[in-house]
């Protein structure tokens, strides 16, 4: 089986793919910080998913295989 990724556990290529795509990965981030329960970090997804954290996420998915951690709320 795949290792699973940050993506609600998909495997790491479709979390690449979802993070590739920046509504996806806007949408995919926030449900996974409010499934986290990390509100204040999906807040921030919700006015900022769309510049330097999509970049952040895209390069960190790629690299690390794991999404951007902002905060530990």
């Amino acid at each position: 089986m795949a290792k699973k990724s940050d993506y609600f556990g998909l495997s790491y290529i479709v979390s690449v793919i979802l993070a590739i795509i920046p509504f996806t990965s806007w949408i995919c981030g926030i449900l996974t910080r409010l499934q986290d329960g990390k509100i204040v970090a999906a807040i921030i997804r919700i006015f900022f998913g769309f510049n330097i954290i999509w970049i952040c996420d895209l390069i960190l998915m790629i690299l690390q295989k794991h999404i951007l951690r902002l905060l530990n709320v």
